[in-house]
């Protein structure tokens, strides 16, 4: 693969639309398996509560199952909604301001009226295509509907944007995705190998348990700094730990949250959080966990493969800063 490979914005947006995955999407089976990408839903710590109309046991995180849904972020377009990306190409390596709008199709106007989940109305993510990036933000938005945040992304290339959230009076949430191209010399990057393991600031994060299709599993994912299990975790938005998981290939999104939360009784500030999830298909998997301690955000990241096939390839130090 030759490096410094030169791309304009131009040639990135277009790279990014076709869909092109440097460096994976082979052996990603198509996406036939019943159970759909959580979404979120409420948290309240009560896995007892009747389930949400998303499909979640509320307070959960775990996917019931609807056939034949769709995988969250692969829609420009859902269920009425559609996610317009005002701001389609920035240039890498400078802080930018992207701007974007969720519109509602019967009226053609901005959505403004959301309902909060986990303390904010809409969470975006933006992740590289070749997963070796990502971005956990959270924009502000104008009372026009137009939202804006600013990032700032080290590397050229095709990157995918999804805006995570619920509006008023809708039924469920729901995950829109669109494409944004990054401007600069491009050297695309492989896939990270297989890895169960992570490390960030400091901070040695373990991940146990199967990413699985079908009912799905629980993982657990455990943090210790210095040799010693970090038992005073700090709730961020809500709650202990963050998940997101992106297929390779395609970028399918999954968005969960632990089981249980700050504050019930029951769930303890570490070191172990759990999440109930379910891969949509069989495939290779990035997980990203966003955990807060001593006033940080911090972000650990995996490899994985869902539904068997994985071969694990020796272990590599990783993650960053959030």
């Amino acid at each position: 693969m030759n490096s410094g490979l030169k791309i304009t914005a131009f040639a990135a947006a277009v790279a990014a639309t076709f869909g092109t995955a440097y460096g994976v999407g082979t052996g990603i089976d198509p996406v036939t398996d019943k159970a759909p990408a959580a979404r979120h839903g409420q948290h309240d710590g009560d896995p007892h509560k009747e389930k949400q109309p998303n499909g979640e046991k509320e307070g959960t995180g775990e996917p019931a199952g609807h056939g034949g849904a769709v995988p969250g972020g692969l829609q420009v377009s859902d269920r009425g909604y559609t996610l317009d990306l005002e701001t389609p190409r920035i240039d890498a390596g400078r802080p930018q301001e992207l701007r974007f709008a969720v519109v509602k199709d019967s009226s053609g106007r901005n959505v403004t009226a959301y309902r909060k989940e986990h303390d904010k109305e809409l969470h975006l993510i933006v992740a590289s295509r070749d997963l070796t990036t990502y971005r956990h933000l959270h924009p502000a938005r104008a009372a026009d509907g137009t939202w804006s945040t600013k990032v700032e992304l080290p590397e050229a290339g095709g990157y995918r944007v999804f805006a995570d959230f619920r509006p008023e009076g809708a039924k469920e949430g729901l995950t829109l995705g669109a494409d944004l191209g990054v401007a600069g010399s491009y050297d695309p990057k492989e896939l990270p190998g297989h890895r169960t393991t992570a490390k960030v600031d400091g901070y040695d994060v373990e991940l146990k348990g199967e990413l699985k299709t079908g009912a799905g599993g629980d993982l657990t994912l455990s943090v210790a700094k210095n040799g010693r299990p970090v038992t005073d975790l700090q709730p961020y938005l809500g709650a202990y730990g963050h998940l997101v998981a992106l297929r390779a290939g395609d970028l399918a999104y999954l968005h969960v949250h632990p089981n249980g939360a700050p504050g019930d009784g029951r769930t303890k500030a570490g070191p172990g959080i759990s999440f109930g999830t379910a891969a949509p298909s069989k495939g290779v998997y990035r997980l990203f966990l966003d955990f807060k301690h001593e006033g940080k955000v911090r972000t650990a990241e995996f490899t994985v493969h869902a539904g068997g096939g994985a071969h694990a390839e020796p272990e590599k130090g990783g993650g960053h800063g959030h």
